[in-house]
């Protein structure tokens, strides 16, 4: 007696065609799956990086000039609304206890410039003030910010 000693996959190799399958999986040059994925997950980091709630702030409308020189960044910020609100670094301060905050603000190794947002309707008188504080304060830069010409304040 004879004994083959063929494999299972040498068997059905040796099948005929009509036990074969017709049915191939479609191949395509692009797989779509993981294209997916990677879509999927794109979509998903872009909406997590997104903003969907407003920052709370006042309107301002800088006084137009065509000169503008800029401040450096880290600069201390005062904010003067037209309807006598003054901001420090985004917090409320009285016109009373701003010269306080300017010295302590101006206390160290090397005082950081100052930036002065004031709306275009705020009082000469004001913004006079405010800079002799700051000066006073021991403030050595101190800058007007303006809008370039021809831009308005955006709108909501």
């Amino acid at each position: 007696m004879r004994h083959s000693f063929h494999s299972d996959s040498e068997k059905l190799a040796s099948l005929p065609c009509r036990f074969r399958t017709r049915l191939r999986p479609a191949r395509s040059p692009l797989a779509v799956v993981p294209l997916l994925n990677v879509i999927l997950l794109l979509w998903l980091f872009s909406l997590v990086n997104s903003s969907f709630v407003l920052q709370p702030g006042i309107r301002m409308e800088l006084p137009a000039a065509p000169f503008t020189a800029g401040a450096r960044y880290g600069t201390l910020v005062v904010t003067l609304t037209q309807e006598g609100l003054v901001f420090f670094n985004d917090e409320r301060v009285s016109l009373d206890a701003l010269k306080n905050v300017f010295v302590k603000s101006a206390s160290g190794k090397s005082p950081r410039p100052l930036l002065i947002e004031a709306d275009g309707r705020v009082r000469y008188q004001t913004l006079v003030n405010i800079y002799n504080m700051a000066t006073e304060a021991g403030f050595r830069e101190v800058v007007l910010a303006t809008r370039l010409p021809g831009r308005t304040a955006e709108k909501p």
